[in-house]
């Protein structure tokens, strides 16, 4: 049976940051596939094809192709230094760390993503339904599952005061059930930023 948190924290603070995408290139060698690329930096295979408009056949890569590959190093760092500040707190009451998922925090971008494409602030998605739902869609595996969002925290710092100040958050973030986390991070046109952490057990 699956046990299922879920929790909202709403900020409505403006302000400017800078969280670009950048991209790098990368020259295929031999033996390379699309996901052993895609795992090498982290990046879903999709955002590889969507950067690659030139590869008719994802499938078929050959030694010297080169291929873009999405840079989110400036969002990644933001992402782990959140996990990182996640980590810690449970290390005060004696927890384990969560193994940091890439493939979950994957699934974490996009939903803050969609928060800001639909201009929504919801666990419920209008494109991927609930967090558990979009994640079983995007094939992570797990018998728990929980999610926390915020919105317009400037900072990890801050985004991880806030959560641990507001005691449902702070429950999802210090559950013992949960072994993995994911988060990803947005922003919108006016500057704010998009949180959501993902816990899972996994099998």
């Amino acid at each position: 049976m699956k046990r299922k948190g879920l929790l909202v924290f709403l900020f409505v603070l403006i302000f400017s940051t800078n969280v670009f995408a950048q991209s790098e290139v990368y020259t295929v060698k031999s033996g390379d596939t699309m996901w052993k690329i895609a795992v090498k930096y982290e990046v879903g295979i999709s955002e590889i094809i969507s950067a690659n408009p030139q590869i008719k056949n994802p499938d078929l890569i050959y030694p010297g192709q080169k291929i873009n590959i999405p840079k989110l190093d400036d969002i990644k760092s933001q992402e782990n230094e959140v996990i990182r500040l996640v980590n810690a707190e449970r290390a005060k009451y004696g927890l384990p760390a969560l193994k940091a998922n890439w493939q979950l925090s994957r699934v974490a971008r996009y939903k803050s993503q969609d928060m800001v494409d639909k201009g929504y602030f919801s666990h419920t998605s209008p494109t991927y339904g609930s967090p558990f739902k979009m994640m079983e869609s995007f094939g992570i595996r797990f018998s728990a599952a929980g999610e926390n969002i915020a919105m317009g925290l400037k900072s990890p710092s801050e985004v991880m005061k806030a959560w641990m100040n507001s005691p449902g958050h702070r429950s999802n973030i210090l559950n013992s059930t949960y072994n993995e986390i994911g988060v990803g991070l947005a922003k919108d046109a006016r500057g704010r930023l998009y949180w959501t952490q993902m816990f899972i057990k996994s099998y």
